[in-house]
């Protein structure tokens, strides 16, 4: 199931719903449990263990039938090696993983808590460890040479660490592809309930990364490409339709896409643009949240909304930056890695809207194959993973705030703060059960 699939809605509320002392809608009791094995809790409806619910309760003839739960990673490996194993990332994000020197592993008590059969949890690996090497069979649906090394890897926040160089504790990175991220390197667990942002594995033992989410972030540009992006702005051209019916869009299309946000001023002409698509979850979990463009008047233009929708998704990461920033300590420079990287226009939009000095690397929308890679690196050649990376990753670009665009952006940010709360009971009303 994709993460950001809510099916398991009944699942979640029967398990984390019931208790008399609830916090963020959660039983006290549960969520205590799982502090103290993992420093973290399974508070979204799209965590894992909900989705595996889902499938016992809803599709029983597949889950008698099966032998492993795995992560999508994990399943390559199982099917590159004939080895079934979970990396250690993979199994934390389950919420089921103990963290605690001496016991790390799966939590007995944890599975019966959530019902989860410990027969169907695979043993634990290392992200750097070899796990095998590729089969005949697997070798010969690649196209690639039986034996060759294949090792554990791991998650995409795992890689995308890595590959950005941030992995000295304090370092912060923001990531910017179809979701979105703030994340802190540390050398120990953190977690704030409140704003629904805990501490995950990192590729070494003994190291985190303090990770808060947005469900949607260049996925809103995209948005705004497919519904925007029409005649005002010259960006389609005509030409033979696709097989959905849709007109072929350039090769260009972001780069002129951005182009004409540019030629609206620092917080578009005053429409801010909420990046909430697909719900939400840091700092706040609501599915039913919804994307917005708030003070519409008769002089907008295309170019604003397109503006305000780059905008949007700063403003949140910065709300989710300076939630990381009250809780552990945030780097400054902030490096910033992702295809929404790749943008000039957003760089300087983000360093602008967070007052951080933020810094591009090379081949940043690669950034997790590159992360994959010192992995690999590492495990082949016996490394520290993070020491390899921070030796390797460098800056390229450096942006820094320009405080011309500071009273508009704050100003802008302020209000972008107060939409969510004036609207929560209007978004419930309109979305749930959708």
């Amino acid at each position: 199931m994709n993460y950001l699939d809510q099916r398991g809605v009944k699942e979640f509320g029967d398990c984390m719903g019931r208790g008399v002392i609830k916090i963020s809608g959660c039983s006290l009791y549960k969520l205590a449990r799982n502090l103290v094995v993992n420093y973290a809790g399974s508070v979204s409806v799209k965590d894992p263990v909900w989705k595996y619910k889902w499938v016992q309760n809803n599709e029983p003839e597949i889950f008698d039938k099966v032998c492993s739960w795995l992560d999508v990673n994990d399943y390559l490996v199982a099917r590159c090696t004939g080895r079934i194993v979970r990396t250690a990332d993979s199994a934390f994000a389950t919420f089921l993983y103990d963290t605690r020197k001496g016991k790390e592993g799966w939590n007995k008590g944890l599975l019966r808590m959530y019902g989860v059969r410990p027969e169907h949890l695979p043993p634990i690996v290392e992200c750097t460890e070899q796990v095998g090497g590729l089969t005949e069979d697997a070798a010969l649906d690649l196209g690639l040479v039986a034996g060759t090394p294949v090792f554990a890897g791991g998650g995409d926040a795992t890689f995308i660490n890595i590959g950005a160089g941030c992995t000295k504790p304090g370092d912060t990175h923001i990531y910017v592809g179809t979701s979105g991220w703030v994340s802190t390197c540390l050398d120990y667990q953190a977690v704030d309930l409140g704003a629904m942002i805990t501490g995950v594995l990192s590729a070494k033992r003994g190291y985190y990364n303090y990770y808060a989410e947005l469900e949607t972030a260049g996925k809103c540009l995209e948005w705004a490409a497919e519904h925007l992006a029409l005649d005002e702005l010259g960006i389609y051209d005509e030409g033979p339709a696709t097989s959905d019916g849709a007109a072929d869009r350039p090769a260009d299309l972001f780069d002129r896409l951005l182009v004409a946000a540019d030629k609206s001023p620092a917080g578009a002409n005053g429409v801010i643009f909420t990046p909430w698509l697909h719900g939400n979850r840091c700092p706040f979990e609501d599915a039913a949240a919804a994307g917005m463009f708030f003070n519409i008047k008769i002089g907008t233009s295309k170019n604003d909304l397109v503006r305000a929708v780059i905008e949007g998704v700063c403003y949140h990461l910065r709300w989710l930056l300076e939630c990381e920033a009250s809780k552990v300590p945030t780097s400054d420079p902030v490096r910033f890695v992702g295809g929404g990287a790749l943008s000039p226009l957003a760089c300087q939009t983000l360093a602008d809207i967070t007052g951080r000095t933020i810094e591009t690397i090379r081949n940043s929308q690669e950034v997790g194959a590159i992360g994959a890679a010192l992995v690999v690196a590492a495990g082949l050649q016996g490394d520290d993973v993070l020491g390899l990376s921070k030796q390797l990753v460098a800056a390229q670009h450096t942006y820094v705030p320009n405080p011309a665009n500071g009273e508009a952006y704050e100003r802008n940010y302020r209000v972008f703060r107060k939409l969510y709360k004036t609207n929560a009971a209007s978004f419930k009303r309109m979305n749930a059960g959708t």
